[in-house]
C-alpha cells in the first residue's frame, strides 16, 4: 500500500475515533486556553472550578479576568479583548451591552443578596443591628465604602439598598445622610477590593454580596429582605430604586432600576476558543459540577439554570440546552 493511502487511512481513523468520544473528551483534551472575563465576586467559585476543571482535562489552560461586570463587557465592547465566555454579576449587562453583536444569549445560574460587612475592630460592631446601621453610617467618624456603580453592579446595588432603606424604614434624607459620609476615596472599583481595607482595620463598614461575606469570612449585617435585593417576591419594591450610569459611549448615561440579584452568563460569537468553552459550560451548568460549587460557596444557585424564552434557549449550542430552562 502506497504511503499516501497509509496516511488517509491513519488521519480517517483519528477523525473516526474523535467522533465516537464523549463530546467534552473529543475536544477539551486539544490543549487549548479558555478565556473567562468575570464578576470579581466570582472569583473564590471560579477559582474552584479552574482547579476541577483543570485536574479532569489537564491540557486545558483556563485564563480568567476578574473585574467590575460592566468593566468586564467594556474589554470585549469596547477593547475588542478576546473572550470566550463572561459571567456577570448582573444577567441585564448581558441583554444592554453584549447581545446581539457580542453574544446571542444570556442564562441566569445564581442569584445573591447585599449584606453589610464588618469586623470587630470597626466602630459601633457591636452596637449594629438591623434597626440602626443607617443612622452608624451617617456617623461622622465611621469610615465606610461601596464599589464604583459605573463598573461593578454591586455599587449601583449598595445605592439602591440605601434608597430602598429611606423608604422602607420611612426616614427621608437617609439615604443623602449615607452618602455625605461617603468620600470618593472610599469607592472602589470592585466590591472585593474593600475587603482587604475591613481587614487592616482601614474600613469598618463595605456593602458586599452575602457570598463574598461568606467566602472571606467576614462578619456581617443580614438586611431585611424588603431592601437586600435577594428575594424577587420584593421585586415590585425594588423597582422604586433607581441608580444612574455611565452609558455605552462617554458622555452618555442610563438609568438602572432596582431588580432581584440574578448573575448571568454568556459565550462570546467569535470565542477564539469555542469548543473546549462549550464543554467547560457543560460542566459549570451541571448541578454536580460548577453550580454545586456555588452552592457549598454561599451563592444559591438556579437549578436548573434559566433562560428567558424558548427562542433564546434554541439559540444555545445543542450540547447545553438539556441543562436549561425557559422562563416562558
Amino acid at each position: 500500500m502506497k504511503k499516501a493511502n497509509i496516511w488517509k487511512w491513519v488521519i480517517c481513523f483519528i477523525l473516526l475515533s474523535s467522533l465516537l468520544l464523549p463530546f467534552d473528551q473529543a475536544f477539551a483534551e486539544l490543549g487549548e486556553k479558555l478565556i473567562i472575563f468575570h464578576a470579581g465576586s466570582l472569583t473564590v467559585p471560579f477559582e474552584r472550578m479552574e482547579r476541577e476543571f483543570e485536574a479532569r482535562y489537564p491540557k486545558v489552560d483556563i485564563l480568567r479576568e476578574p473585574a467590575g461586570s460592566i468593566r468586564c463587557a467594556r474589554k470585549i465592547t469596547d477593547l475588542k479583548k478576546p473572550c470566550d465566555i463572561m459571567a456577570s454579576a448582573d444577567y441585564a449587562i448581558i441583554d444592554r451591552l453584549l447581545i446581539p453583536k457580542y453574544a446571542d444569549w444570556n442564562v441566569c445560574f445564581a442569584s445573591n443578596q447585599i449584606v453589610l460587612c464588618y469586623t470587630d475592630k470597626s466602630r459601633y460592631a457591636k452596637e449594629i443591628n438591623r434597626e440602626n446601621w443607617y443612622k452608624i453610617l451617617a456617623t461622622r467618624d465611621v469610615v465606610w465604602g461601596h464599589a464604583d456603580p459605573n463598573v461593578d453592579p454591586c455599587g449601583y446595588r449598595a445605592l439602591m439598598v440605601l434608597q430602598l432603606a429611606e423608604k422602607f424604614y420611612e426616614k427621608p434624607g437617609l439615604y443623602q445622610r449615607c452618602i455625605d459620609n461617603c468620600p470618593r476615596g472610599n469607592i472602589r472599583p470592585k466590591s472585593v477590593e474593600l475587603i482587604s481595607l475591613l481587614q487592616t482595620a482601614n474600613m469598618d463598614y463595605a456593602f458586599e454580596y452575602l457570598s463574598v461575606a461568606v467566602q472571606h469570612k467576614l462578619k456581617f449585617l443580614r438586611l431585611p429582605d424588603e431592601i437586600n435585593l435577594g428575594c424577587p417576591e420584593y421585586e415590585s419594591f425594588y423597582k422604586q430604586a433607581k441608580v444612574r450610569v455611565a452609558g455605552k459611549s462617554p458622555g452618555e448615561f442610563s438609568e438602572i432600576e432596582g431588580r432581584p440579584i440574578i448573575y448571568g452568563i454568556t459565550l462570546i460569537k467569535d470565542a477564539p476558543n469555542r469548543k473546549t468553552a462549550i464543554v467547560f459550560l457543560r460542566y459549570l451548568l451541571d448541578p454536580e459540577g460548577g453550580l454545586k460549587v456555588l452552592d457549598k460557596m454561599g451563592q444559591p444557585p438556579f437549578i436548573p439554570p434559566i433562560v428567558s424564552n424558548e427562542e433564546m434557549r434554541a439559540k444555545l449550542p445543542v450540547e447545553l440546552r438539556g441543562l436549561v430552562r425557559s422562563s416562558r
